[in-house]
């Protein structure tokens, strides 16, 4: 997902594109071809770079295509909250950033910066800290299943 030379202004505009077109389709409750008709108009309306285009695709491609993966990873480290429960903004936000932190292709740190961005662009005062929780939750339990040791514990 990392281009060389990816300037990460660029790469947070993706992530702003991806978010909103996420939102668009889970409020709309459209999916296939009239999605895809979607889409093109949201980039028609908000012309960008291909930089940002190719990037925010790829994250709304792959969040779609791994929601079975990343639901469960999201509820296990959400205590007490339901996806169903959760503001929808906070459950895309998470959606989005948990499927990067799956590709593995951008640093964790930077992903969960990023979604704290957009949380606190996006949604209410607390999804911000909500955001960093489960993320760092789920970070933990990507990095024990891969192999690798637990800061808070090393």
């Amino acid at each position: 997902m990392r281009a060389p030379g990816f300037d990460p202004a660029e790469r947070h505009r993706g992530r702003v594109a991806a978010l909103q077109l996420l939102y668009q389709r889970e409020v709309g409750g459209v999916g296939g071809p009239p999605f895809d008709h979607a889409v093109g108009c949201y980039w028609r309306e908000r012309p960008a770079p291909d930089g940002p285009r190719q990037f925010a695709d790829r994250l709304l491609r792959g969040t779609l295509e791994a929601m079975e993966q990343i639901d469960p990873l999201i509820e296990s480290a959400s205590d007490n909250w339901r996806l169903s429960r959760m503001a929808v903004i906070d459950r895309l936000v998470l959606r989005l950033a948990v499927y990067e932190l799956l590709v593995a292709e951008t640093p964790a740190a930077v992903v969960i910066d990023e979604a704290i961005e957009l949380a606190r662009t996006f949604s209410d005062e607390p999804s911000p800290r909500f955001v960093n929780g489960v993320l760092d939750a789920v970070r933990i339990r990507l990095d024990r299943d891969r192999g690798g040791a637990d800061p808070a514990t090393a």
